[in-house]
C-alpha cells in the first residue's frame, strides 16, 4: 500500500486518486470491470472531442483499409470460384478421355501421342567441329 502524500501548504495528508477509487471498484466485483470500461470510454470520448482531426484521420485510414481488404477478399473469392469451375471442367474432360481410351483399347491398341515441340520456333543448328 502506498503512503499518504502530504499536500503542499496546509500540512494535511491526501490520498492519491488511484487509492481513493480502488475501494469503490473492489466493492462490487462485477461492477469493477464495468466501471473501468465506462471510465475508459469517458476518457476516449473526451480525447475525441478535444482532438477531432486526429480521430477523423483514424476513421479515414481504417475505413479505407477495411474497404481495400474487403475488395481484395472479394476478388480472391471470385478467383477461387473460377479455379473450381475450371478444375471441374478439366476433371470432366479427363474422365471423358479416359473412358474414350478405355473403349478404344478394347478394339485397338492406343497410339502414343506425337512428341511436341516448343513454340519458340525451329530448332537451332548445332555447330560442327
Amino acid at each position: 500500500m502506498r503512503t499518504p502524500m502530504v499536500a503542499a501548504g496546509n500540512g494535511e495528508t491526501a490520498l492519491p486518486q488511484q487509492q481513493e477509487q480502488a475501494p469503490a471498484e473492489g466493492a462490487a466485483s462485477g461492477g469493477g470491470v464495468i466501471a473501468k470500461l465506462e471510465e475508459q470510454w469517458r476518457k476516449t470520448k473526451e480525447h475525441a472531442e478535444t482532438y477531432p482531426y486526429v480521430w477523423g484521420s483514424y476513421i479515414l485510414v481504417y475505413v479505407g483499409l477495411g474497404a481495400y481488404l474487403a475488395l481484395r477478399w472479394r476478388k480472391l473469392r471470385r478467383t477461387e470460384d473460377r479455379v473450381r469451375v475450371l478444375q471441374d471442367r478439366l476433371r470432366k474432360l479427363a474422365a471423358a478421355e479416359e473412358s474414350q481410351a478405355a473403349s478404344g483399347s478394347a478394339s485397338t491398341a492406343p497410339t502414343p501421342p506425337p512428341p511436341q515441340q516448343l513454340a519458340a520456333g525451329p530448332a537451332k543448328p548445332v555447330p560442327g567441329p
